[in-house]
């Protein structure tokens, strides 16, 4: 049988992963609600492991660093002069720090 400190340890290990994988999925989330803000709809956001080669952009982290999500826009019929271009905003990269912080910008404080 195990004993009761054994047993909490394993129940937080497992708390820890739900939880990072928690943090990535409402980063996604929350990414993808500005670019649809933007405009933008036909694209999508993809995680990938942090030392994935990746074609789109990358838009954020999470997972402590462990992974990156990925921006690649669709491509559309429509041609470049029938849509508007919505404004480009300069809003940084939102990225969840080592200590589990969320910064935009990139700039995780040591």
């Amino acid at each position: 049988m195990l004993k009761p400190s054994l047993l909490s340890v394993v129940a937080l290990a497992f708390t820890g992963s739900a939880s990072a994988a928690s943090n990535c999925d409402d980063l996604l989330a929350q990414i993808d609600a500005k670019i649809r803000g933007a405009g933008v709809m036909r694209f999508t956001l993809t995680t990938v492991p942090a030392d994935a080669t990746v074609s789109g952009k990358v838009v954020g982290t999470c997972e402590r660093g462990s992974r990156k999500i990925v921006y690649e826009a669709e491509a559309t019929s429509a041609s470049p002069a029938s849509s508007p271009t919505p404004p480009r905003s300069n809003d940084g990269i939102l990225t969840e720090c080592r200590d589990g912080s969320v910064s935009i910008g990139g700039d995780c404080r040591k």
